[in-house]
Parts: C-alpha cells; structure tokens; sequence
C-alpha cells in the first residue's frame, strides 16, 4: 500500500489542532501536489522536502505523489510540516516503517541538507500532544520550550537521519532532560534581581497606590510633573506581584511561543510591556493578514504601562476599552479568526499639561491647549481606571537629602504582604476583586447605613457611573484584604473614592 499517515500540529490563536499528513503515491508522471489549504509557506515545503531527502540519501519516490493536510477547512501556515511531511513521504515508499507512526506527532522545519530548524508556536503543540498521550519529535533547538510541558516525552533531533534512525528502531532519539531546563530557568529567575520599590524617594501616598493596585489587579494611573517618579513607579509594579502560577506562566509562554518570541528568559515572573506611545492600533491589540498577538495579550497575567498616555492616538486608546472588560481580544481576518487572552493590568502616566508644568511659572499653556490635551482620553476610558493618582513634585529636603530609603519594606516583604491578601481573595471568591461581578460585589461588599449614605453622597456629588461604584467597590475590597479584615470597613470605602475623584485630573 502507497499511503501512510504522520500526525503534527498546525497554528490557530493559541491553540494547536491536530493535522494529518496523508501522502498517497500513484503511478502516473512524476508530480508533487498539497492539498488542504495550505499558503505559500507551506507550498515552498516541497523543495525543502525533496531536496532534504535526497541530501539524506534517501530516494525520492518518482511518482505521482499526493499530500492531503487534513481537516482540509483548517488554514495551514508556517514550515512547520516540513518533518512530517518527509516521515508520510518515506513511509509511504517503504524506506520507514509506518506501523508506529501513530505514537508520535512531528514538528519542525528541514533544511535543504536535512537538518532540523526549529519554528515558532510549539508550546501549543505541545500542550496538545501531552493531550493525546503521544510523544513529540521535533527539531533540537524548540526542546527547552516544549520541556515546559510535564507528562509529555520529547524527543529532540537535530537531522532527518536521526529520526529515521528512531523510526528503524536502529538508534534511539534520548529524551529531553526536562531537570535542566528547570535548573536553568530558576537560576535565571534567581540571578535578576527585581527593582526595589524603596529606591523610590518619598511619593508615600503613590507607594500605597501601587500596593493596593498589586493586590486586587487594579487598573492605575499616575499623574503630575514630569520627573516626579512616575515611571520609575510603575516599573517597580512587576517586582511586587506574586510570581505565575505553573498554568499561568504556560499560558503567558504559549502566547510568546505563537508570537515568534521564543522562550521567556524568566518564564515565572510577571511579564511587563512598555509600548511607545506612536505604536498603532494593531501594535497593540494584534493582527496582520495572519492574525499575531499584541502587546495587550503579550502583557496578559502581567502589566501594560502605557507612559505619556495623552501622546497615544486616541483611536488606539479606545480600542483597549473592550478587552479591559473582557480579559481577552477576538481580532477577525478573511481566513481566520484568532482568540488571545488579555487579562492585563494597565499601568498609566500622563502629564497634568501639554508642558507638564501645570500650576508654576514654567506653564505657558493655554487653557484651550490644556483641554485638548486631557481630552485626549476619553471618559469611558478614565472610567475603566480604578485609582487615579497624583503624584507631587517632591520637596527640597527630600531631594537635598544623602540617606536612601533603603531601610524601608524590601520588595519581597511587600510581595508576601499582597500574596497573602490574594490568597485570602482566591479562598473567598475564586478570583481576584478586580474580576468581580456586581452580583457578586454585593454579597462580599455589602453596604451598611453609614457606608451606603457614604456612597449615596460620592455618586451625587461626584457624578461617579455605574462602573465607577463597583469599582470604588472593588478597591475598598482589595484595601480590606491588604489590612487583612474580613468585612470592609467606612475607612476603606473612603481611601478607595480619594483614589477615585481626581478633579484635577478629569477637567
């Protein structure tokens, strides 16, 4: 029989469904054709295939041979078929046995000589093929990234002789040693060492800002002068937060994976995205003629600081609005349709004024500059933001002042500080507060006497939206968890609404 089968997996968002690779070979004049949606990439993979097996002295069957990537209504992309291809090819012609073909899934790209290189996007695969209990061949240099999978056999080749070789029974391809991968990924973790919040001089009432963001998932902005630590601020936000779970740092290193960015370096800490503000709409939410993460799902489980926030196009603003609610982004193409998850935490900055100098002698902008300036940001937007911070220039003293802060809280102090406050929330409600509901809210929040005439008057008064309640909500919840209470007292409710009305900065 001139038909065998090998199994690998193509891209779609960050998922991998299963493809089969059917070769059938016919008598008839010499031809090579593919079918089942493949682009053009993957049309080029039949002379990288052809001149890989002849480099590997094998024949290359001279028929007429047809390859079937099934489903056929699935988009297939990338090179990523190019081992599993070869194996169906050879199989097929009988120069490989065919009968174990079903244990194992291939994934890689071959050179013409028949070495392997390694493509993007294995994680998914991976995370796919430990699913369907088989074992991976894929090429040497994507093991480490595919090691992050436990319970998965990984088998690295660095030639389609060794894979051959294998398939014979001839010489085995030796596991992947998932142990050093793991030694290697903690002693990175371990030789950076975080930026310290207490580097920072002063900004006390920031500081707490920042502590009560970290601990329920709080969207954050900062805003004040320029060179008043804003930025220094929120870089330190990533130093504090808890470090991923094992399923959200696979998810954070599957959207790395897909978008061609490799192996995180410290693949546990929280990731954390800057994007210049002349970044485009597509820069960041994601999308192309084939659909690719933005810096929204590269932050997912992280941070998105967005410094000079006014300086973005507010077309791009807007379209952060969305998944800031949902937690992920669906970006729609003519051939296909991607899903990324999006569960970001948004840092902000911005200047009170064109100048930044807004209240001094400097300021030399005009009331109609100022205007258009914070108009920039729409209030919609403003509204999905849970504290709004001012942060002050610092006095003379402090700056003029030689002894550092270094004897305040170090970092992993706070960090325990936070994890203990969203334990408390997970064993509470399953989720951080930022994710609560309004049903919700009202059954871990509820309103006394005192506190529901508190926010009767903030509503009235400072003309606070639905979103903008349950979000003073949400953060008197998180500041309750921080004290470690298990009720949220009147205090709590009155710092969260001082983080909310921000007059200064919503005029």
């Amino acid at each position: 029989m001139s038909l065998a089968v090998a199994y690998t997996r193509a891209k779609l968002g960050i998922n991998a469904p299963l493809v089969s690779i059917e070769v059938h070979l016919s008598n008839g004049l010499p031809g090579f054709h593919m079918v089942g949606l493949p682009e053009t990439a993957v049309k080029e993979s039949k002379d990288r295939v052809r001149s890989a097996i002849i480099n590997s002295h094998f024949e290359f069957p001279a028929r007429r041979i047809t390859v079937n990537l099934a489903p056929a209504d699935l988009p297939k992309e990338g090179s990523r078929f190019d081992i599993a291809i070869a194996i169906a090819i050879l199989a097929a012609s009988d120069q490989l046995p065919r009968e174990h073909l079903k244990d194992y899934e291939f994934i890689g790209e071959l050179a013409l000589s028949g070495e392997t290189r390694p493509v993007d996007a294995v994680l998914p695969a991976a995370l796919g093929c430990v699913s369907h209990n088989k074992q991976l061949i894929i090429a040497r240099d994507n093991a480490p990234e595919a090691g992050l999978v436990s319970d998965l056999s990984i088998l690295p080749a660095k030639h389609l002789l060794e894979i051959s070789a294998h398939l014979h029974q001839r010489q085995l391809l030796q596991p992947w040693d998932k142990q050093a991968t793991a030694e290697a990924d903690n002693h990175q973790l371990n030789s950076k060492p975080d930026k310290q919040l207490n580097e920072v001089i002063g900004q006390h009432h920031a500081k707490r800002a920042l502590e009560i963001s970290a601990t329920g998932g709080h969207n954050l902005l900062f805003y004040g002068p320029p060179g008043t630590g804003k930025t220094m601020l929120a870089s330190r936000l990533p130093g504090i937060l808890p470090e991923l779970t094992n399923q959200q740092a696979l998810e954070v290193a599957a959207i790395y994976s897909v978008a061609g960015k490799g192996l995180r370096p410290q693949i546990w800490s929280r990731p954390f995205r800057a994007p210049h503000h002349t970044a485009s709409a597509a820069a960041l939410v994601g999308g192309g003629s084939t659909p690719r993460p933005g810096e929204i799902s590269l932050a997912h489980q992280g941070v998105l600081f967005l410094d000079e926030l006014p300086e973005f196009s507010r077309r791009v603003l807007e379209v952060l609005r969305e998944p800031m609610e949902s937690g992920e982004i669906m970006i729609s193409r003519v051939a296909a349709q991607s899903r990324y998850p999006a569960s970001f935490q948004l840092i902000a900055a911005m200047n009170p004024c064109p100048c930044g100098y807004l209240g001094s002698e400097r300021c030399s902008c005009s009331p109609d500059q100022i205007n258009r300036y914070r108009n920039k940001i729409s209030g919609p937007l403003l509204d999905r933001i849970d504290l709004q911070v001012q942060v002050s220039k610092m006095e003379n003293r402090q700056l003029l002042n030689q002894r550092t802060e270094s004897s305040g809280e170090s970092n992993q102090q706070i960090k325990q500080r936070i994890s203990a406050a969203r334990k408390r929330q997970i064993k509470r409600q399953g989720k951080i507060n930022n994710q609560l509901s309004s049903l919700e809210l009202k059954n871990i929040c509820p309103l006394n006497s005192e506190q529901q005439a508190l926010m009767d008057n903030a509503i009235n008064r400072f003309a606070l939206s639905t979103r903008g309640f349950y979000r003073v909500l949400r953060v008197a919840r998180s500041i309750a968890d921080l004290e470690g209470r298990d009720t949220v007292a009147t205090e709590d409710y009155q710092e969260a609404l001082s983080y909310r009305i921000t007059s200064d900065c919503k005029q």
